[in-house]
């Protein structure tokens, strides 16, 4: 089974002045459903989109996509 990246793109987006999922979707030219599934852990995005994630927040991509301590083993 693969491991699905934990994030904290919910989070990201309301402190980025409630953004919601589209708007997102349309800054990063993605789909709302994209940003959905990656929000619920049902889709690891590619390294691509999930630079392209940390940079449009003006984070490290550490600060928004991390594995547990168990999953790291």
């Amino acid at each position: 089974m693969d491991t699905i990246l934990k994030n904290n793109l919910k989070a990201m987006r309301f402190n980025n002045g409630m953004m919601t999922q589209a708007q997102l979707a349309e800054a990063l030219d993605v789909s709302r459903q994209t940003i959905i599934a990656i929000e619920q852990g049902k889709f690891n995005p590619s390294v691509k989109l999930a630079l392209r994630i940390a940079a449009f927040f003006g984070y490290q991509i550490e600060d928004i996509f991390y594995l547990t301590k168990e999953e790291l083993k």
